[in-house]
């Protein structure tokens, strides 16, 4: 896919931009954009990317406005995907829930960690614009997309009736996807299907002894979130979930492998277990407690890959932002599309976030007697590792965007790395100060991983959209002034909707909720699983190292498949280790989603409406995802106003298997009629 086409058709009218109208719709997409990814990331671990889907609403809103254009679309799409990225900070701030240092979230300092985390990923990225979005030559797959969606159905004089009609159908497809999705999600929650078929097993002596087991969630969020990932990194995280469920756990469930760790005084859970334990227990418990470390040391060694191979870019980067500086300090005059805010502004934007984020750390160790005498230890600490920690993963998650795309960037992954980093550096300052390793230090440490978590969500985020901005000829400090507003839009929400699931369902080690099914929430389980580890002395190390051989092996296989194969097939480390430690039932159906978007493309690629069947096709997607998570998040609002765990239940509890075997049945069955009548739309276009 080539940047030509959608630079070639941007349109030449009156620069309606930056606009109190698109600022509103913007932020009113970006609540509901946050929610419904906060509702996933909690529930998978994934996020997707909601710039299309965006766009799509705000051209079928902004149309009723004859002076609407292009650029006013690209306001809209900036701040509603950025406010919706915004949501992916739940991977960290949940873990101060789980190590039982907050019991829910509180507003303003939840708020203020977002809006001053997410405001320096603003700032951080934008001396990167030029390097990584202008001269590095990357794909920016979900931008360029973004581009062609802003290009066909934006109000201009060359829109041609096709394209008017895409516009319609594609905002038919976003609702029809979000009302399927949602109803069936009703149906799951009234017990009339099962949401998740899944089997374990004890294997026969010849083959080990070991328990394993396989599983798939009859979701259709799960189903969307696959087909936008694509079918390269669905196999990889099919390959992560074999090496887990097909190695990893009958290995170290065995009972030799038991006996022989127990003779060796090797510690291991299976030896702590009762024996004759079911062979779910047995399985589960083994992946939760030792196969998922070994995923983080996959992504750990992916992360630090990517960013040796990061060097020379980033290097490139900084040249030519400082670059432009003098240029604009000589007095040179720069193409309107080349004005980024001006660098004095961004220091002082960036100045502030600090102090306020130094505000909040020494709030922090203040209000703790542990950490109270060594304030400005760990103000200045926390504030160095934000600046040097923070800018790194900025320039890492935003060329990832551009290779792979937002949806793909290994936020993850640089999320173990921050709390591991962080973590040890507190280790540091505990010997320093002579402070005792109590929670109190373990949640200093994800405070500030938060933090740094926020900047580099956003920096993955923005750098995606200003390609878009790129492409239809928007005016970059406009753009960046507009991802600043989604930045504090999301900030606003997510607290509110954390609560109210926290509520509803709890999180997985956390204080139950009402309904008592707590959301999983992978990520915020490891990260605050490693802040303990590391700051407790009991991390298994011995885990986490096995994963990075595995990790370096992965790496050497990619680039083996990547060269013999000439790049068509390749095996990307970060999405081998997510296969690791997300619930097996959630990698098979994202596996499943990912072949399903796989076949829909190549069944429409040589017909004559092929683009504009697969841009249909990722709307249907987010569709998907939108209205299953908004339809949960309301049954979390209503479960805590009422007080009843199971307020839409229809079926009384027991009726596992006729609710499996329907709710099978009729998934297959929807799925294949929404992917037909989606390509029967396209084809009218």
């Amino acid at each position: 896919m080539t940047d030509t086409p959608a630079t070639a058709a941007a349109p030449t009218g009156k620069r309606v931009e930056l606009t109190l109208r698109a600022l509103v719709l913007g932020c009113l997409l970006a609540v509901i954009f946050t929610a419904a990814n906060t509702y996933l990331g909690l529930k998978v671990g994934l996020t997707f990317a909601s710039a299309i889907p965006a766009a799509v609403i705000s051209m079928a809103i902004l149309r009723m406005f004859k002076t609407s254009t292009i650029w006013e679309n690209m306001t809209v799409q900036t701040v509603a995907s950025v406010g919706g990225a915004m949501s992916s900070i739940i991977f960290v701030l949940p873990g101060l829930v789980m190590v039982g240092w907050w019991l829910d979230f509180p507003f303003w300092e939840s708020v203020l960690i977002c809006v001053f985390g997410g405001v320096l990923g603003v700032t951080f990225s934008i001396p990167l614009r030029r390097a990584l979005v202008v001269d590095a030559g990357l794909p920016y797959p979900e931008g360029v997309a973004a581009a062609e969606v802003l290009t066909v159905g934006s109000r201009g004089a060359e829109q041609t009736e096709s394209a008017v009609r895409e516009n319609a159908s594609g905002l038919w497809v976003v609702i029809t996807g979000a009302v399927v999705s949602a109803g069936y999600a009703l149906l799951v929650a009234g017990r009339v299907f099962a949401g998740e078929a899944a089997r374990f097993i004890k294997l026969p002596a010849s083959l080990g002894g070991g328990a394993t087991g396989l599983g798939f969630g009859m979701q259709f969020a799960l189903l969307g979130a696959g087909h936008l990932i694509g079918l390269s990194v669905g196999l990889a995280q099919a390959f992560g979930l074999l090496l887990a469920w097909g190695i990893a756990v009958p290995i170290l469930t065995s009972p030799d492998t038991i006996a022989w760790l127990t003779a060796n005084g090797i510690p291991s859970i299976a030896t702590t277990l009762e024996p004759g334990v079911a062979a779910e227990e047995l399985a589960t418990t083994v992946w939760a407690r030792e196969v998922r470390f070994m995923g983080a040391g996959v992504i750990g060694v992916a992360a630090i890959w990517t960013l040796i191979k990061l060097a020379g870019p980033l290097i490139g980067g900084l040249t030519s932002a400082l670059a432009a500086s003098r240029k604009r300090d000589a007095g040179e005059a720069l193409a309107r599309t080349e004005q980024d805010i001006p660098i004095n502004i961004i220091a002082g934007l960036s100045v502030a976030c600090l102090i306020g984020i130094g505000g909040i750390l020494a709030w922090f160790a203040n209000s703790n007697p542990t950490l109270a005498g060594s304030t400005p230890l760990l103000v200045a600490g926390g504030l160095v590792y934000v600046v040097i920690i923070g800018f790194a993963v900025a320039a890492i998650c935003g060329y990832m965007a551009g290779l792979i795309g937002s949806s793909n960037s290994p936020v993850s992954g640089v999320g173990i790395l921050a709390v591991v980093i962080a973590s040890v550096l507190m280790l540091g300052v505990l010997a320093l100060a002579g402070l005792p390793a109590d929670p109190s230090v373990v949640a200093f440490a994800l405070i500030v991983t938060a933090i740094v978590f926020a900047v580099a969500v956003i920096a993955n985020d923005n750098l995606q959209d200003l390609k878009t901005g790129q492409l239809v000829e928007a005016t970059p400090w406009r753009q960046q002034a507009a991802l600043i507003v989604g930045v504090v839009a999301g900030a606003i929400v997510i607290p509110l909707i954390l609560n109210l699931l926290n509520q509803a369902f709890g999180f997985a080690g956390g204080p139950p909720g009402i309904a008592d099914e707590p959301l999983a929430a992978p990520q915020a389980t490891l990260i605050s699983a490693l802040a303990r580890g590391v700051i407790g002395g009991d991390l298994r190390w011995d885990l986490i190292g096995l994963g990075a051989c595995i990790g370096v092996v992965i790496i050497v296989l990619d680039a083996v498949l990547n060269v013999t194969t000439k790049g068509r097939m390749k095996l990307p480390p970060l999405a081998v280790g997510i296969g690791f430690y997300l619930p097996a039932a959630v990698t098979t159906m994202l596996v499943i989603g990912a072949v399903c978007g796989w076949f829909y493309d190549k069944a429409i690629k040589t017909t004559r409406f092929a683009d504009v069947g697969r841009r249909m096709g990722v709307l249907l997607a987010s569709g998907l995802i939108v209205g299953e998570s908004l339809f949960l998040v309301m049954t979390a609002g209503v479960i805590v106003s009422t007080g009843d765990d199971a307020p839409f239940a229809m079926l009384p509890e027991g009726s596992t298997w006729p609710a499996m075997l329907s709710g099978i049945a009729v998934f297959a069955v929807l799925t294949v009629a929404l992917y037909a009548w989606v390509r029967g739309r396209s084809a009218k276009v």
